[in-house]
């Protein structure tokens, strides 16, 4: 496999952008302006359309991520809660959806101006590469302090061609695709259309997934271009089975919380989004970007909250309905120049976004609809500013800086209150501002070597969700009271190439977090939350894979990570409740404190066989604050096999996948701080996965 790898593409304002140039250089533009991997002073890994679809059921995240150093995907085997990600520990308490770390989708962001995003909007069947930024750098794309995950959709080949997919496996999973992309008359165009549907490893988790991802773009001129991007979801009546507490995981861990079948819980989400983005260059070195988008969420939930508890005057019942419209738009600016006479590439951009939400409570009563419980109309809008500078102040060494002021803002408006009860209006507002910078720095050792260090500020505002709710007694509405999450992160590492054999990645990183929003009460199916002091993250992220031009290929991922709180706190937990002692030095949930991935695939190029073994070592993770109790450390292993055929116009390929060799029983992921003790969501035993996808030139 040549170790020079890469797709040339236009560079987005949040995207990253790859290609190749000349033998022995990969150039990516973590900063917004293209520049050699060696020469950039941030953490940064791709994977390309390959990586993500050859041997894979092309549905999840959680497929190819865990290649990647410092990134830690749980597949719930849940879709009514979406993946768990995260980055060096941020975004690992999230109990459904992605937050803490910024998603993005050719240029248009993927997560909400609160900081929540759904990764299950990510279109992998027609991805030209996804990149992740990891460390301060990420702070540079706002309201996300943990990284960045940009996908990137590719573009059409000259000649037409259609493609189809088709993979079927265990627990009735199926998955069909067609897609069609080519250039006509100036026009490159992709679309792409899936469904997926599974029963699911667990009774009540049956789903269905219909997607839509399309991109249109038109030269307009010399050095002019615009692009259009549609991107729509279906996915209704998702079931959720709920987590499981440890005895009832170890008894049968394909079983159902009895709440979820009482309540009949379930997620059914539309979600339909378009963009566009035009770029025209004015000469050799400026480049000038605007992008505008908008987009309609629909949320419909249902939870397992008992009746008592649902009717209490200040509880805000056991559906969740919420209508979202959301939009933005960015405008950037880029150009290169020259400082005491060093090469100084400057870049600079306003952003501004937007949410508004229209959320009702109802009565979950066995499973439908009953009477209103909550009425409000919800707003957040995002305004920032950036400007960045990379110089090279020397033959070797080159300075990277960077600042961005963010303003997020949240409004609340009350339609349901209760006449002389606990349950008045509840309207409110509450704005965070932060000014986050950056700096870095690079020092060539030679050609193919470099050594770097960067220091940076970032900030996390709560989500909705986590604002959604006050505890008992405090009153409703939004809890007004959070603050950001406000963190000051180092990082310094070794990137270098030998030709024809290595690449290799390696970085050291701290972490300090204060204001880190906890868990203050999790009881009666309702979680809050409030800051706590000081987190701690400290690690080192190691990435390498082989260069070889024969058949062989291997990869291998190494992270560890000391992730703990630095204060301690009490929280609040159970049925019935009762306080509980967080003390100093508890380990974050979620978070385990070492992974080791490793990959070894084979080609054989004149038959077309491929056959690939992976391998996956994670340690145990807390799964609450107090660190009471802990999802066991597990090994576990996949073998990939199959064959490809082509001809004039045409190739055909095969594959035969098996997860979980050993057929263990393990829990993927964990429901961090769950009220009811049910932290476990286990993993499926030994399965098994075929597919056949071709694709016909005319």
């Amino acid at each position: 496999m040549s170790w020079v790898r890469g797709i040339a593409v236009g560079a987005a304002a949040t995207a990253f952008c790859v290609h190749a140039e000349g033998p022995d250089v990969v150039v990516i533009s973590a900063t917004r302006v293209e520049q050699p991997a060696l020469e950039i002073p941030a953490s940064i890994d791709r994977l390309y359309g390959e990586d993500l679809r050859q041997g894979r059921a092309q549905v999840n995240l959680s497929e190819s991520l865990a290649r990647l150093p410092g990134i830690v995907v749980q597949n719930r085997q849940n879709y009514a809660q979406d993946l768990q990600i995260s980055s060096r520990g941020f975004g690992a308490r999230a109990t459904f959806g992605v937050r803490g770390i910024r998603l993005i989708a050719d240029g248009i962001p993927a997560t909400m101006p609160d900081g929540q995003g759904q990764a299950a909007t990510f279109a992998l069947g027609s991805a030209s590469r996804i990149e992740v930024l990891r460390g301060p750098f990420s702070s540079l794309y706002g309201n996300a302090s943990g990284g960045v995950i940009n996908i990137v959709t590719e573009d059409g080949p000259q000649a037409p061609q259609l493609e189809g997919a088709l993979s079927a496996g265990s627990y009735g999973a199926v998955r069909g695709a067609l897609k069609l992309g080519g250039e006509r008359r100036g026009t490159n165009y992709v679309i792409d259309l899936s469904r997926f549907e599974a029963d699911g490893y667990r009774d009540h988790s049956a789903v269905r997934r219909d997607h839509l991802n399309a991109k249109l773009r038109f030269g307009l001129g010399e050095g002019t271009a615009l692009t259009l991007l549609a991107n729509s979801l279906r996915q209704p009546q998702t079931q959720d089975p709920l987590g499981l507490n440890r005895a009832d995981f170890e008894t049968n861990p394909r079983q159902v919380a009895a709440g979820a079948i009482a309540f009949n819980t379930r997620k059914s989400v539309a979600q339909d989004q378009i963009g566009a983005t035009l770029t025209h260059r004015l000469g050799a070195a400026t480049r000038i970007e605007a992008t505008l988008w908008g987009g309609q969420r629909d949320v419909e939930q249902y939870l397992a909250i008992p009746l008592p508890t649902q009717n209490l005057v200040t509880h805000s019942g056991g559906v969740v309905n919420l209508d979202r419209a959301y939009g933005g738009g960015a405008l950037r600016f880029s150009t290169e120049t020259r400082f005491a006479g060093r090469a100084l590439r400057l870049s600079a951009g306003v952003e501004r976004e937007a949410m508004a939400e229209r959320r009702r409570g109802f009565i979950n009563d066995g499973g439908t609809s009953g009477a209103l419980k909550r009425d409000e109309d919800n707003s957040v809008t995002g305004t920032d500013a950036y400007a960045q500078l990379e110089w090279r102040m020397a033959e070797r060494w080159s300075l990277h800086a960077g600042l961005r002021s963010s303003r997020v803002r949240f409004r609340s408006n009350d339609h349901f209150a209760v006449p002389g009860s606990a349950n008045g209006d509840d309207s409110g507002a509450r704005s965070y501002r932060a000014a986050t910078p950056v700096v870095g720095v690079v020092f060539r050792l030679d050609r193919l070597t470099s050594l770097y260090a960067n220091l940076g500020r970032g900030f996390e505002t709560p989500t909705f969700v986590e604002l959604a709710y006050r505890n008992p007694g405090a009153g409703t509405g939004l809890n007004f009271d959070l603050n950001a999450g406000r963190s000051r992160h180092f990082e310094a590492g070794l990137k270098t190439i030998v030709p024809g054999r290595l690449r290799l990645n390696a970085a050291l990183f701290d972490v300090l977090t204060r204001d880190e929003i906890v868990t203050d009460r999790s009881s009666g199916g309702r979680a809050t939350f409030k800051n706590a002091g000081h987190t701690g993250r400290r690690g080192i992220e190691i990435g390498a894979e082989t260069l070889f031009d024969g058949p062989f290929d291997a990869r291998v991922a190494c992270t560890w990570l000391a992730a703990e709180f630095r204060d301690g706190f009490t929280t609040v937990t159970g049925t019935p409740a009762v306080n509980v002692s967080v003390p100093a030095g508890s380990l974050l949930p979620g978070v385990p404190r070492s992974q080791l991935y490793a990959e070894l695939r084979w080609r054989h190029a004149p038959s077309g066989f491929h056959a690939s073994f992976e391998w996956l070592r994670r340690s145990r993770v807390a799964v609450n604050d107090p660190n009471s109790e802990f999802a066991n450390a597990y090994s576990t292993a996949n073998l990939v096999a199959g064959f490809a055929q082509q001809g004039s116009g045409w190739t055909l390929s095969e594959f035969l996948r098996i997860d979980n060799l050993a057929d263990r029983s393990y829990a993927g992921s964990v429901v961090v701080n769950d009220g009811n003790g049910r932290y476990y969501e286990p993993a499926p035993r030994r399965n098994v996965l075929v597919g056949l996808q071709g694709r016909l030139s005319f």
